[in-house]
């Protein structure tokens, strides 16, 4: 398949990197020569500089006879003109846009993005994901990580690992044995730093970060095996009130199960925007690293705090400060990874990394219609697949023990109709089932010839 990607920022490089090592053909094109060129020589792309809406400069990227543009600009303009250009000049059947702006998400505006209109087939919102994220990791209080699979049917949740945790020098396989009936399954062990797919013979120990896939009616039960107590979040702080705090603050207040939540924003003009469209959310104008307005937004009798501002080391710093003044769980958002080891050291309970979040997203679009999600985790060293075994797959018909999996592969969940499973050796795939895969990044191409979805996205 042919590819054009406009933008070679974080999202774009990592799609690019995903794209190019599953032996597609790549072209990245930005008017910033030195993200140009740092795409074509670490990865097998070739590299356009120019603006990625003038027509020349999409001629030179191959537009064509390309198959795909992805417009992941930092303008949001500039990404929907690209893909009008796309459409109308090259007519480019597949277009994915990244937009930020909450006002082209509005439903009233939603018939913006037609083919004779604006033609944009999948309109990808960075904030809204993280938003969405943000939720996600409030409702699983006892991980730093957590998204759901299968309709919801499945989590793949993030587990660190403390002292006190009950299985701590345990076998896996002598944990399936002692909880044979719990349908959850270690997949990726990350320790001392390092990412991998466990073996049945691997222990755990104090410290790890787990990942573990598991049946949504069994989440309680698998968190109380590792340790880890469920606590209804009622009471909630957000730091910041950008796209990303309003969003998860309105959010919340449309819940069934009211939570109390209170909002702090620097900016006056933004706290008193948040205040005009939030009914029941307290909004407090200052800094989130002044304690005593921390204080005043009771953090000390609060259930979580997320910090959501567009400055990683301020959110970091406000996450210490409230859990220093009492406050059970801090959860932030992270843009640049190689700050996520310090969050361990520091007591920082969870974190969203927003390349991650809006890089899955985008993979889900432009995976084969057969893959059914795509998790990215960590800084793009792994993913979570979750998939539809198609009658020429070569595991179709197989036991799974029989099935030639790549070493960085292992199987989480397979649902057979409305049903998620417990993947054990004498599992039989067949065609239709959806199975779920954690895949280390380098094992993704063998995987995909597996499930035979490598020659065609969509």
């Amino acid at each position: 398949m042919k590819v054009i990607i406009c933008g070679a920022g974080q999202v774009g490089w990592q799609i690019a990197r995903h794209l190019s090592g599953e032996r597609n053909e790549v072209t990245v094109v930005d008017v910033n020569a030195d993200l140009v060129r740092r795409a074509t020589e670490t990865l097998d792309v070739k590299g356009v500089v120019g603006f990625a809406s003038y027509p020349d400069v999409l001629e030179k990227a191959g537009a064509r006879d390309a198959d795909m543009i992805i417009a992941a600009t930092h303008s949001d303009e500039v990404n929907m003109v690209t893909c009008q250009v796309a459409h109308s000049v090259f007519d480019i059947t597949r277009k994915i846009a990244r937009l930020r702006g909450q006002s082209y998400m509005d439903p009233a505006y939603t018939d913006l993005f037609r083919r004779d209109h604006l033609p944009i087939d999948v309109v990808i919102s960075p904030e809204r994901e993280v938003a969405e994220a943000a939720l996600q990791r409030l409702a699983a209080p006892a991980t730093f990580d957590t998204e759901s699979f299968m309709g919801g049917r499945a989590q793949l949740l993030g587990i660190a690992l403390a002292e006190d945790c009950p299985v701590l020098n345990t076998s896996l396989r002598q944990l399936d044995e002692l909880f044979f009936t719990l349908r959850a399954i270690v997949v990726g062990v990350r320790r001392k730093g390092r990412l991998f797919a466990p073996e049945p013979g691997d222990q755990l120990y104090a410290g790890d970060q787990i990942y573990v896939f598991a049946n949504s009616e069994d989440l309680g039960r698998t968190l109380e095996i590792f340790g880890k107590k469920t606590k209804k979040q009622e009471r909630v702080v957000i730091i910041g009130a950008g796209n990303v705090g309003l969003g998860v603050a309105r959010a919340l207040e449309a819940r069934s199960d009211r939570v109390r939540t209170k909002v702090i924003e620097m900016d006056r003009a933004r706290a008193e925007y948040a205040a005009d469209r939030l009914e029941r959310t307290i909004v407090l104008h200052g800094d989130g690293m002044d304690m005593d307005l921390l204080l005043e937004a009771s953090i000390d009798r609060a259930d979580a705090v997320l910090a959501v501002t567009d400055d990683d080391k301020t959110n970091m710093l406000v996450a210490v400060r409230a859990k220093s003044a009492g406050c059970p769980m801090a959860i932030c958002l992270i843009n640049d990874p190689s700050l996520v080891p310090l969050l361990g050291p520091l007591d920082i309970d969870a974190y969203i990394n927003p390349r991650a979040t809006t890089v899955s997203s985008i993979l889900r679009h432009i995976r084969h219609g057969r893959v059914r999600a795509i998790y990215s985790i960590g800084d793009a060293e792994a993913e979570m697949i979750e998939a539809q075994v198609l009658g020429t797959s070569p595991m179709a018909g197989k036991l799974i023990r029989d099935i030639e999996f790549p070493e960085g592969v292992l199987v989480g969940a397979v649902m057979k109709g409305e049903k998620v499973m417990k993947p054990t050796g004498d599992l039989r795939m067949e065609e239709g089932d959806v199975i779920a895969m954690f895949a280390m990044t380098k094992d993704v191409p063998e995987l995909e010839r597996l499930l035979q979805v490598s020659i065609d996205f969509f």
